[in-house]
This record gives structure tokens, sequence and C-alpha cells, in this order.
């Protein structure tokens, strides 16, 4: 009796543990896995999708601790909040995760964009893009190759390492709406070079929120949709849209008529800014920045 007691104990515990890992990952396969051009992601659909209607696409940029192929471990807490019934209901849209191995850059944009104009039901003025440490760089780095792309972005952590040289150029983005994030105890991507960016773009009267996680560190991305007691926002400037809830500020940034009307040409003839140099990398050519951080550590989030 007390070995079939023992044995209970240990295998009872077991399944429980086995039953909630799979609760826990189903959400990932709201996420459908694909291939464009040998860049894999996962894309996420409108809940209730109806062919009639256009909905906003959020790409989701990963860290670096996430590169990889294995087309699943991209996928970030955000992507499960997002993955949510009643988000989901409130907030219909596709949700675009690509994985890279390494940095992201311009070859990442392009392939990205030919994915979304492959989506025919895509809202092509609610283009949002989110991400985290590298992620959060990448969503940096894109903006200032296709500033008129996306209506907003949410770069969590994005301002590069303590030794990282300046790789922003605040003139660039200040037309963007952007809702940055950032913990001021980060041993990872320091805070002061988010409060730097910051400053900067209030002079250029740009459109910037910072949100501030006190006593946080780098690990901050699930916090970025429900937000938390001890962030606080502070704005550039009047052109900062006020809304307290991330995801109403998010989905209520469009671009502006011109841009619209412009569309996707426009873009695509925007040369390459002189600051971008050109690498070949396994005979794929490559343009990045010319300051782009080598040294993430592989297992940052």
């Amino acid at each position: 009796m007390k070995s079939l007691r023992l044995v209970l104990l240990l295998i009872l515990p077991l399944s429980s543990l086995d039953i909630f890992a799979q609760a826990a990952g189903e959400w990932a396969n709201a996420y459908e896995p694909k291939v464009h051009d040998e860049l894999p992601y996962r894309l996420m659909s409108p809940l209730g999708f109806d062919p009639n209607k256009r909905y906003p696409v959020i790409v989701s940029l990963h860290g670096s601790g996430e590169k990889g192929t294995d087309n699943h471990k991209q996928l970030k807490q955000w992507n499960q909040q997002l993955a949510e019934e009643q988000i989901r209901k409130d907030y219909p849209c596709y949700v675009l995760a690509p994985q890279s191995t390494g940095l992201w850059g311009e070859a990442h944009l392009r392939k990205i964009q030919a994915i979304i104009a492959e989506l025919a039901a895509a809202d092509r003025n609610r283009i949002y893009m989110m991400g985290h440490s590298m992620g959060g760089h990448g969503a940096n780095i894109l903006t200032q190759i296709a500033p008129k792309y996306f209506a907003a972005i949410a770069p969590s952590a994005g301002t590069g390492l303590k030794r990282t040289e300046e790789f922003i150029d605040p003139s660039k983005m200040k037309d963007v709406p952007i809702w940055a994030f950032h913990g001021d105890q980060d041993k990872v991507c320091p805070y002061d070079r988010n409060l730097d960016l910051f400053q900067n773009l209030k002079e250029l009267g740009g459109n910037m929120k910072l949100t501030t996680f006190k006593g946080d560190g780098h690990g901050i991305a699930g916090k970025i949709i429900p937000g938390a007691e001890n962030g606080s926002t502070r704005m550039s400037g009047e052109r900062c849209d006020p809304e307290p809830d991330f995801l109403k500020w998010l989905f209520a940034q469009r671009l502006p008529s011109n841009q619209a009307a412009s569309g996707e040409k426009e873009e695509e003839k925007t040369d390459v800014p002189s600051t971008f140099q050109t690498f070949n990398h396994n005979e794929v050519e490559r343009r990045y920045l010319i300051h782009l951080p080598k040294d993430l550590p592989d297992k940052a989030p």
C-alpha cells in the first residue's frame, strides 16, 4: 500500500505538470508556422476573419535569446497576451513573428514587407512593430530604413549596450509615433541611452512616449501590454497621444493621409541613408547601419 501511495504521489504531480505545460503551450497554436524566402515566421490571423474587412498588422521582433530556425522560440510574452481570446475579440489583427539567425536589418525588412503585401486583408495604413532587446534595437533600425511604412512602433530596451556606438538618427524617426519601454535598472541595455533618445526627440518635436519601470532590469517584455504599477510614462510633446492603455494607443495610430495615399511604392523609392554600409554574407548582400552592436549577449531575452 505504501508503495502504491508513493507511485501515485510521483505520478500525479508529473501529470499535473504535463497538463499545465500543454495548456500553457496551446496559445502558440494560434500562430501558424510559415516560411518566406528562407525566413521562418509565425502568423496569427484575425479572430472571426472577414475578407471584406481590413485588419492592422503587428510585426513582432524577438531578442537575441530567440535567434534560430526552429520557428517557435521567437514567440514572446506579448505574443501569448495577444493570443488571449478577449484581446483577439477587442483588437482583431494579424500578428507576424519572424525568426532571425542574427541582427535585424534591411534584408529582413524587405521580406517582412513582402509577406505583408501578400495579406490581402491587411490595412497598409496600420502596420505596427514591437520588439524587445535585440528586437527593440531592430525596431529602431527598420524604422530608420522605412520611416513611412510603420504607423507606430514599440521598442523595449532597444537602444543598445553600453559599449554600442550610436546607431539611431532621431531626425529619421521624429514623425513616427513611438512608445518605448525600459527598466531603470537594466544592466544589459542601459536605461540612460533611452533617456538620451527621448530628449533628442523632444528637442526635435518628435512623437515619443517613454515608460520607465522603476526598479526593473532587462526582463520587462511581459509588461508592455498590461502595464504595471511601477511604470511611469513621460511624453516628448503635444504630438503624443496621451492614451494610457497600450493597445488602445497602438490601434489608434495610422499613417497620415498623405503617406497612405502614396503607399509602398514611395517607400521603395526611399534611398537607404548614407549611414548604412553594404556587406556580403554567404553570398547574400545585406545593408546595415555602420555601428551595429555585434556583442549582444546570446541569452538576452
